[in-house]
């Protein structure tokens, strides 16, 4: 991950990102290095299946940490476009092709805090839709080389 890149939330997926973060260091943590413990006071660590499982859990753990760590540090927290403007933050209502779509406009960090579906904006349908309105049609060239067009039916701040 970038250092020097910032990472735009919602306030809800950053305090989101603080309560995991607590608990990986804290509760969760502790529970690891129990079962680490016990695993240890087994005897044989090289054929020991339980402490080799309970080590790789402490890894995955504190590489989670590391990589909370470095989000929330270069955390800025969005303010999303007013309703009808599409923006980072946007909750927004699309049809694609005939079909009805939601999304959210932002990085895939935004996910934290909500159940739909995130669009980037570095995307070529995010490209496209970023800065429209409500009621605009607009097109972008999908993988396959066709242009798709969209039109954006709704769009409302995600916060």
């Amino acid at each position: 991950m970038s250092e020097d890149k910032d990472i735009l939330l919602t306030q809800e997926a950053y305090d989101k990102m603080k309560e995991e973060l607590a608990w990986r260091e804290g509760e969760y943590r502790d529970e690891i290095l129990a079962k680490v413990s016990a695993a240890r006071a087994e005897g044989d660590l090289s054929e020991n299946g339980g402490y080799q499982a309970a080590r790789e859990a402490q890894r995955v753990n504190q590489g989670r940490i590391d990589e909370l760590t470095v989000k929330l540090r270069h955390a800025k927290i969005l303010t999303a476009p007013p309703a009808g403007k599409v923006g980072d933050g946007s909750l927004v209502t699309l049809d694609i092709m005939g079909r009805e779509k939601v999304f959210v406009l932002g990085t895939r960090d935004l996910s934290i805090a909500t159940d739909h579906d995130i669009i980037s904006p570095e995307s070529p349908i995010g490209a496209a839709i970023n800065g429209a309105s409500a009621g605009d049609t607009v097109t972008y060239k999908a993988p396959n080389g066709r242009d798709i067009s969209v039109t954006i039916k709704e769009s409302k701040p995600l916060v």
